[in-house]
């Protein structure tokens, strides 16, 4: 009798365990990979906002861009604290607005960070080609590459931690430089009467074209602060996402306003505006103009380190981006895998590989960068959509919040306002890029619409726990 209603009693079915990425990132970590990704931008880059807007003109778009990018921190503070899930804003994206908008905010999230890393590890190889004209950058372009490669697939804890190490010392570098120069001592080293100073041809450095290179000066102004929203990317694996994400994002971007005004000051006052503007290593033609071989060397350093940690930082965030969406088949699901024993999304770190590789072969710099900061911009544009979304549907007390930005819908208006400018600056100087870039981002829409939703299930496509939205 017994065996019989055993027979009878269905048996449970086994469970079936699912791996999943490692809870292990804390607040310093968040700093490492937010800053480490941006700081690059201090050794390069931002010195075209010189050549756009003059010397004025350059410290108007690094502050204008700072309020940007504060305006980037409290947004994604507060909704990635809420849907903490790997990915970033295309999670967000996802809860919030719709497939559309995930499928096209995770393409804007890979290729910025794919083009990012692709820019570094070809200032890399030109580093080294000028530390030897017989070394040949290419190989140094693979090597860093393929290195950042291997500590990614190894852990996200190890990458970053390492992340940490070597972004402290290049901000470090930056803070030596100011030291180094003697800026208590003007005229000694520092220059910045005489080369602020009216040209005998007539020239102002300050604002050599006025209020329109001031608006030209914006595209590049947002390399001073270009990848730190990457820091949602850590949202699921994070001790403690409440406090890790808020206080490593607030501390980075804090850290890189100082960066960025030090930088400024630095560069404009040992280089003239026009060597400054067209310079591939600003910071260190800065030293050179010391005098002082020390702080040549420590430049050197600098540069090198900071290329290493926006590389290294860029691998994470693209691969979180693209195993995010393999896990709910909006690319192939088999790049949603979790490596048994280090527990990172490995298919999806080598899988972008060649796609970063390519970029880096090219040697293209100035278009690889364009690339990047249009798709970032584009990116910014639709946030504020998505948060002013956000509070509507689910209005403040409806569901737990690990972080509320202050002065909502204030932020979202800003960056939306200074995303519109950026795009009239990036028009200027670059419209078929413009052009290309948005030809290719609604093609590859068309085809998720039509060809790629198809097979999605929707069923497992919302993972937050939340209530109705409002008016639903």
């Amino acid at each position: 009798m017994a065996t019989s209603e055993a027979a009878a009693t269905p048996q449970a079915a086994p469970t079936v365990r699912r791996l999943s990425l490692l809870r292990v990132l804390g607040p310093m970590h968040v700093w490492a990979l937010g800053v480490g990704i941006v700081l690059v931008g201090e050794f390069m880059g931002w010195n075209f906002t010189v050549a756009k807007g003059g010397v004025f003109g350059a410290l108007v778009a690094c502050w204008f861009a700072g309020i940007l990018y504060s305006c980037v921190a409290m947004i994604d503070s507060e909704v990635s604290s809420t849907v903490a899930s790997a990915g970033g804003q295309y999670a967000q994206m996802k809860h919030i607005v719709g497939p559309l908008a995930a499928f096209v905010m995770g393409l804007f999230l890979i290729f910025e960070y794919c083009m990012l890393a692709s820019a570094d590890a070809i200032v890399i190889g030109a580093i080294m080609a000028e530390l030897n004209a017989n070394f040949s950058p290419l190989p140094w372009v693979i090597l860093s590459l393929l290195f950042l490669t291997w500590l990614n697939y190894r852990g996200v804890h190890l990458s970053l931690t390492f992340n940490f190490v070597i972004t402290a010392i290049a901000f470090m570098t930056i803070i030596i430089l100011l030291f180094g120069g003697e800026f208590w001592n003007p005229g000694k080293i520092f220059q910045t009467s005489e080369l602020f100073a009216v040209q005998p041809d007539g020239v102002d450095p300050k604002a050599p074209y006025g209020w329109l290179g001031f608006l030209a000066a914006l595209q590049f102004g947002i390399w001073y602060y270009l990848g730190i929203e990457g820091t949602c990317q850590t949202a699921e694996e994070c001790r403690s996402v409440p406090r890790a994400l808020p206080i490593g994002t607030m501390s980075g971007l804090i850290t890189l306003l100082i960066a960025a005004t030090i930088t400024w000051f630095v560069g404009t006052s040992l280089v003239d505006w026009v060597t400054l503007g067209e310079s591939a290593f600003p910071l260190y033609d800065a030293a050179l103009n010391t005098g002082r071989q020390w702080l040549v060397v420590i430049l050197f350093i600098g540069t090198f380190l900071s290329c290493l940690a926006s590389a290294n930082g860029c691998i994470n965030d693209a691969s979180r981006a693209w195993f995010a969406m393999g896990r709910d088949q909006f690319v192939p699901r088999f790049f949603g895998g979790v490596h048994p024993r280090y527990r990172t999304p490995y298919r999806a770190i080598l899988f972008l590989v060649p796609i970063t590789l390519g970029f880096g072969y090219t040697g293209l710099l100035d278009q690889v960068i364009t690339f990047s900061i249009i798709s970032g911009l584009l990116m910014y544009a639709i946030m504020p959509i998505n948060m002013i979304r956000f509070r509507r549907l689910y209005p403040m007390g409806s569901i737990p919040r690990g972080y509320v930005h202050p002065f909502h819908p204030a932020p979202s208006i800003v960056l939306l306002l200074f995303c519109i400018g950026t795009f009239i600056a990036i028009y200027f100087g670059y419209w078929k890029n413009l052009i290309a870039a948005m030809a290719f981002y609604i093609l590859v829409s068309v085809w998720f619409i039509f060809r790629r939703y198809k097979i999605v299930d929707r069923s497992k496509l919302y993972t937050m726990p939340w209530p109705r939205p409002k008016g639903y």
